[in-house]
């Protein structure tokens, strides 16, 4: 169940700072570099070494908890989460888009050694955004991200942001591998809320 959770926060992170990044053109670096670095750990042995430490996924469980709780600022987060969760069930059957972005990924994991991080982490996410329209923008329902033109008309962003929708169709990946559904969602609230919990204690 804890593993679950972190996977289901994975998602409503990543959601959370594709709102911030399309609302107020900023976002949480922290969260989104473990956001980022999620995408480059397709084969990591446990859930821990997909996102490192729990606070590093605090904003999403933070956001989850919220979500769970009824409170309305997180409602386009939340939309975009569900949207991710459709996908997700496409894609787990989509064999060649799935090897598509897992090749795709090895390169661009290589990218930019040499860069100081900052610059590396946008090197990357470029080359995200690009691999993110070139296959994952092809699965309907495509998620339509809301927000102020003045930030989505930045290049930067709308690749943090399809990079930050990639990440979050990960953690949607991981969720239902490890055995997280629909009627979990819906009948299991009160057990995520409480190992949500748990997991803002440890972080």
């Amino acid at each position: 169940m804890k593993q679950r959770t972190m996977a289901l926060a994975g998602v409503f992170q990543a959601t959370e700072l594709v709102r911030q990044a399309a609302c107020h053109g900023t976002w949480s670096g922290f969260a989104a570099t473990c956001c980022l670095n999620s995408l480059f750990r397709l084969e990591a042995d446990s859930i821990e070494s997909v996102y490192g430490e729990v606070s590093k996924l605090r904003l999403g469980v933070e956001t989850l908890l919220s979500v769970l709780s009824g409170e309305p600022r997180h409602v386009d987060a939340l939309r975009y989460s569900v949207g991710l969760l459709q996908i997700e069930r496409k894609f787990k059957r989509l064999s060649d888009v799935q090897r598509t972005i897992g090749e795709g990924l090895e390169r661009i994991r290589e990218c930019g050694k040499n860069l100081e991080q900052h610059e590396r982490e946008d090197l990357q996410a470029q080359q995200i955004s690009e691999l993110y329209s070139q296959s994952i923008s092809n699965i309907e329902p495509r998620i339509v991200v809301n927000g102020k033109p003045q930030y989505l008309q930045v290049q930067r962003t709308v690749d943090w942001v399809r990079t930050l929708l990639m990440a979050g169709l990960r953690s949607a990946f991981l969720w239902d591998q490890l055995g997280g559904g629909r009627l979990e969602l819906v009948f299991g609230r009160r057990n995520i809320c409480r190992e949500a919990k748990e997991l803002l204690s440890e972080s």
